[in-house]
This record gives C-alpha cells, sequence and structure tokens, in this order.
C-alpha cells in the first residue's frame, strides 16, 4: 500500500488547506456595461472559471496523494500526522453539518449519518456497560442516638 510522503506538519497543513481552497472554485469578474449611472457604476458579475465543489473525504483522499479511502483511513488511525488529517475530516464534516439549515437538508443527513453521526445517540443506552449499580455504606460515629428524654442519662 503506497502512501504519500509527509515530510512536516506544516506541509501536510498546507496541501490540506490547499484542498479546501481548490474546491471553493475559480472566478473572475466581468462588468456589463450599458447599466452605469454617473451616480453608480458599472456592475460586476462574477462568472465561474471552475464551479465550486463540495468538500468530500474521496476528494480530499485523493488530493492529499493517497490510493485509497482505506489508506487513508488507516494512515488516520496510526499515521504519524492523524491529528491533522482527523481535523481535516471534521472540518468537511462541519461542511455537511451547515447544510442542514438549507431548505433540503436529505443528502446532508444521509452523508453525516455515513460518517457515524446517529440519531438520539444519547438517549440509547450503551449495551456494554450495563445497569449502572451505586452502593451506599452508612458509618456511625459517637454515641447512639437517644429516642426521647428518658433515654437520655446524664
Amino acid at each position: 500500500m503506497s502512501l504519500p510522503d509527509f515530510t512536516d506538519a506544516a506541509g501536510l497543513t498546507s496541501r490540506i488547506n490547499a484542498y479546501f481552497t481548490y474546491i471553493e472554485g475559480e472566478y473572475h469578474l466581468e462588468y456589463k456595461s450599458g447599466k452605469e449611472t454617473k451616480d453608480a457604476p458599472q456592475v460586476a458579475q462574477k462568472v465561474w472559471d471552475r464551479e465550486p465543489e463540495p468538500a468530500t473525504f474521496a476528494g480530499l483522499t485523493y488530493f492529499l496523494g493517497f490510493n485509497s479511502r482505506r489508506a487513508f483511513d488507516d494512515y488516520t488511525e496510526n499515521g504519524e500526522f492523524a491529528g491533522l488529517l482527523k481535523r481535516a475530516r471534521l472540518r468537511i464534516e462541519a461542511s455537511y453539518e451547515r447544510k442542514l439549515h438549507n431548505q433540503s437538508a436529505a443528502g446532508a443527513i444521509f452523508a453525516l449519518k455515513t460518517m457515524g453521526w446517529g440519531e438520539r445517540t444519547e438517549s440509547k443506552p450503551d449495551a456494554e456497560q450495563g445497569p449502572k449499580i451505586m452502593q451506599i455504606k452508612i458509618i456511625e460515629s459517637g454515641p447512639v442516638l437517644a429516642y426521647s428524654e428518658k433515654d437520655v442519662v446524664l
């Protein structure tokens, strides 16, 4: 299995940031003539040279030079710079989480579920732990308490 050559953390961070910059796309501004007035200048219109694309694990994996998602996942678990790749994964999850606020969030929900997000995870009991049992031990200190004044001896 061939892995990319990551020599230092700064270089890998730079490559990860380059991926997220790349997916933003490229554009140039064109000015429309005929709509300008003496009070308002020409209106600039954004023209895409390369359309923006969504952040994906496969895209990040390819951009960084891995041969497969499995190699990426293995490096994320055991590699020298695993923390940086985990942050990159979190950055992709965050981009999908932002899409949950859009009108149609079904695709983002599906993607997040495949990333390990689940519904109502906090309300499901953990089967491995079993019920929690608390043991209470009462410790007596000092003389025995009297039930009435008649039991008190001076």
